[in-house]
């Protein structure tokens, strides 16, 4: 099975995709668990302006977050255009069928 450019960039995101995610765990484990060392209430542990000693790894963690959904968003748009491009073949073959069937009757097959 032949793999299509198209198809080798989807696989391109989605790797792109878990990466950023499984970054993202580790990186939220890892504040939780400073967090919970702390003693820090959830919203001021997690506002940067609060926390500087964390907010590189928060802000990081909100940059990941919007990696993945930008990532997820070429994902999507890949999904529709290949499902758009399925729903042409299948209209295609439809037609093509259809008009077998004509012949067939025109030509007594």
């Amino acid at each position: 099975m032949e793999i299509s450019a198209s198809d080798r960039e989807l696989i391109a995101v989605m790797k792109q995709y878990c990466a950023a995610k499984a970054e993202l765990e580790s990186l939220k484990a890892q504040l939780e668990a400073a967090r919970q060392a702390a003693g820090e209430a959830i919203g001021v542990f997690y506002d940067p302006r609060q926390n500087a000693e964390q907010a590189a790894d928060l802000q990081r963690s909100h940059r990941l977050r919007e990696e993945m959904a930008s990532l997820m968003q070429r994902a999507e748009a890949w999904g529709r255009a290949a499902s758009g491009a399925d729903e042409h073949d299948g209209s295609e073959a439809e037609e093509r069928q259809s008009f077998e069937k004509r012949a067939d009757a025109l030509f007594g097959a």
